[in-house]
């Protein structure tokens, strides 16, 4: 009964279109109130006491480090440096933006802010260049799912809390399967160009020049750098994630006031208040996700889910499969942090019960959450694409489909090649 109470609670609210932060709450207090005895301020003392937490600090920070970088010249640097790299490949817009965002992944964590920052330039250069309006904002909005994951990662950062996993392991983790998908949509980009006859970028002749390349990392060095201290101070143990993500918002301020000299005063005010209001947003979502959580744990429902999974399969690898499932149809539905706070507590003692390492699981569940950024309706990135691109959402739904195929592919690999998460963290132990 309660069981059905909070789920059923739940989908009626987003069915209706409630927020999703209160769907979550409203539907935690009918159960408790229906189905429990339990005091309905439990609520609010969870949503309250999950969020006075250190290492969730590193949230908040590498949002703003990832705004000050886009205000203050970091993103048209790094591409710059995509566009000596890629640009004179068949489709060589296509390559340069899937390329800037991997580079601006490894700055902002955050697959939005990726497509906003990188797609904002790219999408209306690649429609002047006769590029398809739905192409070039499904590129721009795939690739920014990439920022999730490779590090700093902010659901990395989020796994590793509520999960009690090194959240350094957790970005040594992402790094490899975070250029896979890199490297495999740049090869679906470059098919689909081929066949359309998208031209190599404006300039550029159809072969590499290393010096072209050498002047624009020059030129971006600073830019580069920050990925190097933030993870480089993480595994030399000079700080802890939450210190890093600190030092990356300091050093984004000094590079893009005093060394790009772009970042304006009115620049930096407004990257506060941006950042204020997207962390106000988030950190709602997870206060009231923990307290949904919570009161899943009270009743047991965890278990019940992993008895139920175990009686069909002790098998790691069907489990994965049926978890795979599972998320991909949540993640067409929940935003990344919501999912992440209630399916982890849920599926991570499931996992490892039967064998699966949990940073290995940590990969695994936030590159299904990837996709979902490109997943109707929800499809977060698709809006932000559809926004900065002035495109219709339908059209890039549509066209975001052969890259949707792609990243389930590597979602597959990333699956059920283990080592490809592991290989790195391992050589760090």
């Amino acid at each position: 009964m309660t069981i059905a109470l909070l789920f059923g609670t739940l989908f009626v609210c987003l069915l209706i279109g409630v927020p999703i932060a209160i769907a979550l709450g409203v539907s935690a207090l009918t159960a408790i109130y229906f189905g429990t005895t339990m005091p309905l301020s439990i609520i609010t003392q969870k949503a309250f006491t999950s969020l006075d937490s250190f290492p969730l600090l590193a949230i908040p920070f590498f949002m703003l480090a990832g705004v000050l970088m886009g205000k203050g010249g970091v993103s048209k640097r790094l591409l710059n440096l995509a566009s000596a790299m890629v640009g004179w490949m068949t489709g060589g817009l296509s390559m340069v933006t899937i390329v800037a965002c991997m580079f601006f992944a490894a700055i902002s964590g955050s697959g939005p802010a990726t497509v906003a920052a990188i797609g904002g330039f790219m999408i209306p250069a690649m429609v002047a260049r006769k590029y398809s309006g739905g192409f070039a904002s499904a590129i721009a909005a795939s690739a920014g799912s990439i920022g999730v994951m490779i590090p700093p990662s902010i659901p990395f950062v989020l796994y590793g809390v509520i999960g009690s996993v090194s959240v350094g392991s957790m970005f040594l983790a992402g790094i490899l399967p975070g250029l896979l998908v890199g490297a495999a949509l740049m090869l679906t980009a470059y098919l689909i160009s081929k066949k359309r006859g998208y031209k190599p970028e404006p300039g550029k002749e159809s072969e590499f020049h290393l010096k072209d390349v050498g002047k624009a990392f020059w030129d971006a060095k600073w830019a580069l750098l920050i990925p190097v201290i933030i993870l480089g101070g993480i595994y030399g143990g000079v700080f802890s994630p939450t210190e890093a993500a600190v030092v990356a918002v300091v050093y984004a301020i000094i590079i893009g006031k005093f060394v790009y000299k772009e970042l304006t005063w009115t620049g930096l005010y407004e990257s506060f208040r941006e950042t204020i209001v997207i962390n106000a947003t988030t950190m709602i979502i997870i206060g009231l996700s923990v307290s949904f959580a919570y009161f899943m744990t009270i009743q047991q429902i965890p278990g019940e889910i992993s008895d139920y999974l175990t009686a069909l399969s002790t098998n790691p690898f069907v489990i994965l499969l049926a978890i795979n499932v599972l998320l991909l149809v949540v993640g067409m539905f929940i935003d990344t942090i919501s999912a992440l706070v209630v399916l982890t507590p849920i599926l991570l003692p499931i996992v490892t019960e039967v064998g699966v390492d949990p940073v290995h699981f940590g990969v695994v569940l936030v590159a299904n959450l990837a996709i979902g950024f490109v997943t109707p309706p929800l499809g977060v990135n698709l809006f932000v694409a559809s926004s900065v691109g002035g495109v219709k959402f339908e059209r890039i739904a549509y066209a975001v489909l052969p890259f949707l195929f792609t990243m389930i592919v590597c979602l597959l690999v990333i699956t059920f090649v283990p080592q490809l998460s592991l290989w790195l963290p391992g050589l760090y132990e």
